[in-house]
């Protein structure tokens, strides 16, 4: 329920294309951002950085677009957010000594970890997760931008709602099978 959560504006933005057209669509993107940030601010009491740095660039890129009745606009909020993520993603682990992948993905498997124990992945792999997360994004954002510029709106927007989400979930996949023999067994948690 919560992924639905998060994806609410992007499937907002998608229906509204689909059914309007793209200044519509940007509009919806921006009120069910609004909306996404009170939630996160009223009821669940604290917004991430993360949900603050996408409001900002929907509300800002998106303005320009409904503004200047110019979707060039709303095409680069996807490649600032990748590109944003994937220099954050270095700069903290290589001028702050902060792998963010691994606290995040640590942080996860831990909480999905019902034998209490800590799950040891080693640093080294933790900086591979991390070079390969800054690739991925690095990429996202190039080839949106490519798209944006060499194809038709239409095709943009389907990439962006399919195209992206599917990639990451490769991503994601890849992720999985690079951690899974540090994740513990089955049999080993049922002869504890």
């Amino acid at each position: 329920m919560l992924a639905l959560f998060e994806y609410a504006p992007l499937i907002l933005f998608f229906i509204l294309y689909k059914t309007m057209d793209i200044f519509w669509a940007t509009g919806v993107l921006i009120s069910a951002s609004i909306l996404q940030i009170a939630y996160y601010f009223f009821i669940e009491k604290k917004v991430a950085t993360k949900h603050w740095v996408l409001f900002g660039l929907a509300v800002g890129l998106g303005s320009l677009t409904i503004l200047f009745q110019d979707e060039q606009f709303i095409k680069w909020k996807a490649t600032v957010v990748y590109a944003g993520f994937a220099t954050i993603l270095l700069a903290s682990r290589y001028f702050f000594k902060k792998n963010l992948m691994a606290k995040m993905l640590g942080s996860i498997l831990a909480s999905t970890n019902d034998t209490g124990q800590k799950i040891e992945v080693p640093e080294p792999l933790w900086d591979k997760i991390n070079l390969l997360w800054s690739a991925f994004l690095y990429l996202i954002a190039v080839v949106n931008i490519y798209v944006a510029y060499a194809f038709s709106l239409d095709f943009w927007v389907n990439f962006k709602v399919f195209g992206i989400t599917a990639a990451t979930f490769i991503a994601l996949i890849v992720t999985i099978a690079m951690l899974y023999q540090y994740l513990p067994d089955d049999e080993e948690q049922k002869s504890e």
